[in-house]
């Protein structure tokens, strides 16, 4: 078994090597750039362990695991624009480099960029993976939909806000995981049990990263602190403090998101006082902790050793823990 170290190595080191020899090169100057800003690669290290659960060998899983890194910095290209986004891992987005227009564009060459690389998958796997793959982008493009549609309205359920985050978030890494198991050999019950485990460790992810958009540090979560209160995105946070909240609570609230003009810092410490006095950042911990534990469940359901399942167990405690 490869060690988190060696696989994460093994990652940048094929990233580095990815060339795009199209003319012209200022098509490929943006993708260069949001690729060399690192992240966690955890997409791609899901597919290399997941397939290194079945075989040593995992070379075969190397091309479709960086199509769907590929596929997921593409998608925060465009996320960042649509967002109106400045920062993204702590440096400038694409389209505070470049323009919106260079940002579109290099983002469409992204994405045909990463159906290349899934197209590399070895033939008797490539089927299913691209199909796989092709289904888990679309659901991603209905996540996003959901969220640029929850922003104009104040009722979003919780049920609604955690299928969203399912498709925008849960299903790539389910997708990743997946993606590693087929290659490796894995029996259909074992690629779904990990498929099931990411979707949950998904969940939870995503829910700490709505919790450190609001207690997290600029300097270590590599964006703005408070960028979805600012833009009334309706985050686990903000949904359940529309359903706990006070008249009195309720009315600050929604003069904050009706105002068209405030100064950001005093909005954000508005919102964040209200989720303090509705005890949000527990009630938000408690819940990624019970999607942390059926992920767990899944893991433990697989039918390999337990001890090939201490690299991911310990993946999965950096992202419930992790401080950006």
């Amino acid at each position: 078994m490869l060690s988190f170290n060696e696989i994460l190595q093994k990652i940048e080191t094929e990233i580095t090597q990815l060339s795009f020899e199209y003319p012209p090169k200022s098509l490929y100057d943006p993708i260069e750039y949001i690729l060399s800003l690192g992240g966690k690669r955890i997409r791609p290290a899901l597919a290399l362990m997941a397939c290194n659960l079945y075989q040593d060998k995992v070379e075969n899983v190397i091309n479709p695991a960086l199509g769907i890194e590929v596929f997921h910095n593409f998608t925060l290209l465009h996320d960042d624009l649509m967002d109106r986004a400045d920062k993204r891992r702590n440096k400038p987005t694409v389209h505070k480099v470049w323009n919106d227009n260079t940002a579109i564009l290099s983002g469409d060459a992204m994405l045909i960029a990463a159906y290349q690389l899934i197209g590399k998958t070895e033939p008797e796997h490539l089927k299913e993976v691209f199909d796989l793959f092709t289904s888990t982008a679309l659901e991603i493009c209905g996540g996003q939909q959901y969220d640029m549609e929850f922003e104009s309205r104040n009722d979003v359920t919780e049920a609604e806000y955690m299928e969203m985050i399912r498709l925008k978030t849960a299903v790539l890494l389910a997708c990743s995981l997946k993606t590693g198991a087929i290659v490796g050999g894995a029996s259909k019950e074992d690629a779904s049990n990990l498929y099931e485990f990411g979707i949950h460790i998904g969940l939870a992810f995503q829910l700490q990263d709505d919790l450190l958009d609001v207690y997290g540090e600029t300097a270590t979560f590599g964006k703005n602190i408070g960028g979805d209160i600012l833009c009334n995105k309706k985050t686990f946070l903000l949904i359940h403090a529309f359903e706990l909240a006070s008249p009195e609570q309720q009315q600050i609230l929604n003069e904050w998101i009706g105002k068209d003009t405030f100064i950001p810092s005093e909005k954000i410490r508005a919102v964040t006082n209200i989720y303090n006095e509705l005890n949000l950042k527990e009630i938000t911990s408690a819940k990624m902790q019970g999607y942390y534990d059926k992920a767990m469940a899944h893991l433990d359901n697989l039918n390999v050793s337990p001890e090939k399942l201490t690299i991911l167990k310990e993946v999965s405690n950096r992202l419930m823990y992790r401080q950006s």
